[in-house]
């Protein structure tokens, strides 16, 4: 496994940041992730024949993440159904699904990552040695390719929704 460091700092340490970036036009490595019923699925396996915008967030228990993953569920309602929304992290199912529960979370997939961090290695979000997920956002398309890629460069930073919706929908024109 590549480790690479000097990229991220997590409480002002320098943390290790295990895999290789994932780069726009190649095919999307699939992973399992862990739903809020502790079922293990081949997430994009299970999303097959729509759009994923799959957001990587450190834990939905911060502030940042918390707005992130609210503002995901409200820009889902105006979206296609081609396009699912999945929003990623090590918090435990039964957290998410407290926290879901609590926020009014319906409309985006809120997955785990805890139990093999499958998702965190092949896409490049793994935080070695706190053992979360950095933050990110990735479009892929129907056919499975990578049509955008945004690693965020400190893990307080929000993604630029407007570009993340946008590359989504350019990708229901090409499928």
């Amino acid at each position: 496994m590549i480790e690479r460091h000097g990229i991220l700092k997590f409480h002002g340490k320098d943390v290790s940041i295990q895999g290789k970036d994932i780069q726009v036009g190649q095919p999307a490595p699939e992973f399992h992730a862990i739903t809020q019923d502790w079922e293990n699925i081949p997430l994009l396996e299970n999303t097959k024949g729509k759009t994923r915008i799959i957001a990587a967030v450190p834990s939905l228990d911060t502030e940042v993440c918390d707005r992130e993953t609210r503002k995901f569920n409200l820009e889902a309602s105006q979206l296609s159904k081609e396009i699912v929304i999945i929003v990623i992290s090590t918090d435990l199912p039964f957290t998410q699904k407290r926290w879901c529960g609590a926020a009014g979370i319906d409309q985006i997939l809120v997955v785990s990552d805890h139990r093999d961090v499958e998702f965190g290695e092949r896409y490049a979000c793994l935080l070695k040695e706190p053992r979360i997920l950095r933050r990110a956002v990735f479009v892929v398309s129907k056919k499975g390719i990578v049509t955008y890629v945004a690693y965020m460069p400190e893990l307080g930073l929000e993604p630029d929704y407007k570009a993340v919706l946008n590359a989504a929908k350019a990708t229901l024109a090409e499928d």
